[in-house]
């Protein structure tokens, strides 16, 4: 019997016949927080359509979007790239998917979260209601119909009453204005757009960074190169990862557990089952403290962090002796002094857990090889590229490179929303909006912007915690609370501009007596030269989160909502 042709459209996920379709509910990404609002809005009975919007790949390109599931897990390619949350807890809490899926090890790579993003695909059939390589480049509310208008650089065009922005918190990447870079005549790679067939293999590079990304980057390119260059600013806290292989028996063995791990995780601040220590460090005995930091230490991955004394993160002598015990653990492996005073100097570059925290496994041993170089750029800033490398203030020669690597991360928290014609009820961009500092109401909604959410989102717990777990919360947020709209009838909510006003200053409010405000990094959208530096993390846990959020639905306290004609 031969086979019926289908059209191209309706394998992407895009019917034809009507010019303009509409749906329920739009959503923009397909990454976690895509694929968990589809799966559950579909399960409450709503008509769902997903633009997998893509990226920009580098400073001033064309926008790019991507034709597959995985979101972030699409794009990160680069040498080593692999997750820090550990097995099952990087996953979503969906039993059809975790019950016929294994993971090969207790951190899994970026092959493998494709592999998984394929295998929720087959199993919830996503493909059939997602639009992929459709970049949207304008979302527009309709007043007289309150909804929303979404277009795409392919020409797509889509209508629906309810908004949901699951693009992402490191998406957009961020290159800094190097001088001299269109003269160099070398290979320049920024890790979000690296091309897998890349090989280093006899060649000179040079990793600008030293964030999670970069830490990655250098254990792989290290062990190929001829020579590798580090070029960093501040040293990465980097904790042991404890990798190990997972065997298909004992994850069988445990995922009857699952659904009571993934509830302890999802009631924890952290979306983690681990409980927090509520003893101080300053008023714990020296042999005891030094016997528990080193459990947690051996024990691998954020437990060292997470799991760390309560005063820590809150009094400055509580945390030296923290970064005194990590210097000592890593210079045991880093043993060269020049680079140990890079790396692991005497005196802490900024407080302990008040930045991200990578995890690795062999970086210091790198770090150690003779072919492994390391520049302070305190030191020896990079003065401009040349057409052969790059020229340090300092040095007399220019450095000859082959490639070079920017791991110069990303325009975290609101770079993916600020691209895409995202406007507000009265016109205005979002860029505009939020011009001089992010406001939102739970992290999750905006003025201005009826009947729009975010996922993954600025102002909210979300770089303190487990990514699936937090992007689950919300999306089940959201979720409840359109269903709890369309029985009320109501058509348009939107966050009262007080409720934004108070949800910063409580936030605010939290981080002072913390040491989190001493250190600018992408947590404070400090990495970006330009941007408004301001406390984007909601430091509660996501427990506490939760509790505030909900407590919103009763009576829409901080909201102004509209009900039906």
């Amino acid at each position: 019997m031969a086979s019926i042709p289908v059209p191209k459209e309706a394998t992407n996920g895009f019917a034809n016949g009507d010019a303009v379709p509409h749906y329920d509910a739009i959503v923009v990404g397909a990454g976690f927080s895509g694929i968990t609002s589809l799966h559950r809005l579909r399960k409450d009975g709503y008509k769902v359509h997903v633009f997998e919007s893509g990226k920009k790949n580098i400073a001033n390109a064309h926008p790019t979007a991507a034709s597959d599931f995985g979101g972030v897990w699409y794009w990160n390619r680069y040498p080593g790239a692999r997750v820090d949350s550990e097995t099952p807890f990087y996953q979503l809490n969906i039993p059809e998917v975790y019950n016929t899926w294994n993971f090969t090890s207790r951190f899994s790579d970026h092959r493998e979260m494709r592999e998984y993003m394929a295998h929720c695909d087959r199993v919830l059939n996503l493909r059939k209601d997602v639009s992929f390589n459709s970049f949207v480049n304008s979302a527009e509310w309709d007043i007289q119909k309150s909804e929303w208008h979404v277009k795409t650089k392919n020409g797509k065009q889509a209508r629906a009453r309810w908004l949901i922005l699951g693009t992402g918190l490191l998406h957009r990447t961020h290159t800094p204005n190097f001088p001299g870079i269109e003269n160099y005549k070398g290979i320049v790679h920024h890790s979000g757009a690296w091309p897998e067939e890349t090989s280093v293999k006899g060649k000179k590079v040079a990793v600008i960074g030293a964030g999670a990304t970069a830490v990655q980057i250098v254990q792989e390119l290290g062990k190929e190169a001829s020579q590798l260059t580090h070029l960093i600013r501040r040293p990465s806290y980097c904790l042991p990862m404890g990798q190990r292989a997972f065997t298909v028996e004992e994850q069988r063995g445990w995922r009857g557990y699952y659904p009571a791990l993934f509830e302890a995780a999802a009631k924890s601040p952290v979306g983690f089952p681990t409980l927090r220590c509520d003893k101080k460090i300053l008023e714990t005995p020296e042999d005891e403290r030094e016997e528990y930091l080193t459990e947690l230490w051996k024990t691998g991955g954020f437990h060292f962090q997470l799991r760390n004394y309560s005063d820590v993160i809150l009094d400055k002598d509580a945390n030296k002796i923290v970064y005194d015990f990590w210097k000592r653990n890593t210079r045991e492996r880093l043993t060269d002094p020049k680079k140990q005073q890079i790396m692991a100097p005497d005196e802490a570059p900024y407080y302990f857990g008040t930045k991200r925290i990578p995890l690795e496994q062999d970086y210091y041993e790198v770090l150690n090889q003779d072919n492994v170089d390391i520049v302070d750029l305190n030191n020896n800033p990079i003065v401009s590229f040349t057409e052969k490398g790059i020229k340090l203030g300092g040095e007399d020669q220019e450095r000859e490179f082959d490639y070079v690597v920017l791991a110069t991360g990303f325009d975290s928290y609101t770079g993916s929303l600020t691209q895409m014609g995202l406007k507000s009820k009265d016109g205005v961009d979002i860029k505009d909006v939020w011009k001089d500092g992010v406001k939102t109401y739970l992290g999750m909604m905006m003025r201005g912007f009826p009947n729009a959410f975010m996922c993954y989102s600025p102002q909210a717990p979300t770089p303190l915690a487990n990514g699936p777990t937090i992007l689950e919360m919300q999306a089940n947020f959201i979720c409840d609370t359109i269903s709890a709209l369309r029985a009320q009838g109501v058509k348009a909510i939107e966050p009262t501009r007080q409720a934004e006003e108070e949800w910063k200053a409580g936030m605010n409010a939290m981080s002072k007596g913390t040491l989190y405000p001493y250190t600018s990094s992408w947590w404070n959208a400090g990495n970006v030269p330009g941007k408004t530096s301001e406390f984007l993390i909601y430091i509660g846990g996501i427990d506490m989160y939760e509790k505030q959020c909900r407590e919103t639905m009763t009576g829409w306290k901080g909201f102004e909502i509209a009900a039906q004609a």
